[in-house]
């Protein structure tokens, strides 16, 4: 408890109450406050509950006030410093104590606060190297009555400019983006980071919600930061898929995000302030990644299928297992479909119309998926009825070209995507197609068509190639049924 130099008790600040507004009353004093020393007791509460040492001399350099931060740092309780000359001799070494105490005075004599680093005693005869800020209390008059000290270890103070430095680093030259989101779920500080990867200036972004800052994605976020918010942070980073405004348009990123749960240190039970959002963008990685697992699933498919349609007496079959194993993860649906020679047997493969260019492409549907419910390719097409393509139809032109050929809905409507696919003879829910040419010892055997629904990315280069392969182990085979009749 804070105490002062005249009364020599505990329970106050200042001298006692009758010479509170005498000529002689000290910098401890606290002014006429009344009769009944509530101002006192109010300035004790207020130094004692600070956070940061704090003891303060009159121009003397006697010392009047000593607080519970003072205590606990040097262990000497204000009975025992209170009324002292200095710190000679208990608070310093003796040799100490003229450049300490001369450094400390001169505070009274100068402009502003002074900070100084130095080495206090303990109680027990430890040593604490201390940061000092130093300022001059003046009189009445104007004149310097004394001094105050306000000091901490050396230790806490530079824990407390690390934190700040990181906090200002993070919020200038961090390499990735940090965003403080409040309880509203609102942008409350971003750094430059940040806003570059939102598209959005620093400014531009704060207070608004996070709806209009992300076109997609959004509902995950906004449910981490809750729970964030309520459970603290994860035990390990997010990765979250998002699509961003831009002035360019719309585009998708992945960003690896941590969280983590700011509450107030001042009070006694944690208070959230909201949660620090500190994330990177890793979609050229994360693509990558997915390309190298794609493609090694794509080619461990077709290995297994290679070794399935070997086992295959009719190559027919081994057509349709070449397309089972295509599906999987790749379409929904698949057809394969031969050329009909006019003139000839129907489907037989014993001429190419249209790789010389002699009449129209008719083609005879020759193994399909079920559209309606999952199951393996059934061969068709037995009656040689030509399946009726229009001339612009995917699949027609695929032939005419000899190579792949995709079709997309688009950014049509349901009823008009449906629409879309049903002209095309194609089941109603397909909106992407990917039509790729089989052929087989130079010659142009038919098309096989895969097909994906709504829920699917419509068919990329990539998908192209992918089709390409199977194309031309399905052609194989089919080849080789003809070869056989």
């Amino acid at each position: 408890m804070s105490a002062s130099r005249r009364s020599g008790t505990t329970d106050e600040l200042g001298p006692d109450e009758p010479e509170r507004d005498g000529p002689d009353s000290p910098v401890g004093s606290d002014g006429p406050v009344g009769s009944d020393g509530g101002g006192s007791d109010l300035l004790a509460a207020l130094l004692d509950g600070m956070d940061a040492a704090l003891c303060a001399f009159d121009a003397d350099g006697v010392v009047t006030h000593w607080n519970r931060e003072a205590e606990r740092i040097l262990g000497w309780t204000a009975e025992e410093a209170v009324g002292r000359h200095g710190f000679a001799g208990w608070a310093v070494r003796s040799a100490d104590a003229e450049d300490i105490e001369g450094r400390l005075l001169s505070a009274m004599h100068a402009p502003g606060r002074q900070v100084h680093e130095f080495a206090l005693l303990t109680k027990d005869g430890g040593r604490v190297l201390v940061r000092t800020q130093s300022a001059a209390v003046r009189g009445p008059d104007g004149k310097p009555a004394g001094l105050y000290c306000a000091f901490s270890e050396v230790h806490a103070q530079i824990d407390l400019e690390r934190s700040i430095a990181l906090s200002e680093a993070l919020f200038e030259d961090a390499s990735w983006g940090v965003v403080l989101v409040d309880v509203d779920l609102r942008p409350a500080v971003v750094n430059s980071h940040a806003a570059r990867a939102l598209g959005i200036g620093r400014t531009a972004v704060l207070g608004r919600p996070l709806g209009e800052l992300l076109a997609q994605g959004v509902e995950e976020l906004e449910s981490a930061l809750t729970h964030v918010l309520a459970e603290g942070a994860p035990p390990a980073p997010a990765e979250m898929w998002v699509t961003v405004r831009t002035a360019e348009g719309e585009k998708r990123r992945c960003w690896r995000s941590g969280f983590l749960r700011l509450a107030s240190p001042l009070t006694e039970e944690p208070v959230p302030l909201g949660v620090g959002w500190l994330f990177q963008d890793i979609t050229e990685a994360k693509l990558s990644e997915q390309e190298a697992a794609q493609l090694r699933f794509r080619t461990n498919q077709l290995h297994r299928a290679a070794r399935a349609a070997a086992e295959c007496e009719d190559p027919a079959e081994a057509a349709t297992v070449h397309l089972d194993f295509a599906l999987a993860g790749f379409a929904d649906h698949a057809l394969i479909d031969r050329i009909a020679v006019i003139g000839g047997t129907a489907g037989d493969g014993s001429a190419d119309s249209a790789g010389d260019g002699e009449g129209p492409v008719r083609l005879v549907r020759a193994a399909a998926t079920p559209s309606g419910a999952p199951g393996p390719s059934v061969l068709a097409g037995h009656a040689g009825l030509p399946v009726r393509y229009g001339d612009a139809h995917p699949a027609v032109q695929c032939v005419e070209r000899a190579g792949s050929v995709r079709a997309s809905a688009g950014s049509y409507g349901v009823e008009q995507a449906r629409a879309w696919a049903v002209q095309r003879r194609w089941p109603p829910d397909t909106v992407h197609a990917l039509c790729a040419v089989l052929r087989s010892r130079g010659r142009t055997l038919g098309v096989v068509t895969f097909l994906r629904g709504g829920g699917r990315t419509q068919f990329e280069r990539t998908d192209a190639v992918y089709a390409e392969d199977v194309a031309v182990r399905i052609a194989a085979a089919l080849d080789l049924a003809g070869l056989g009749k």
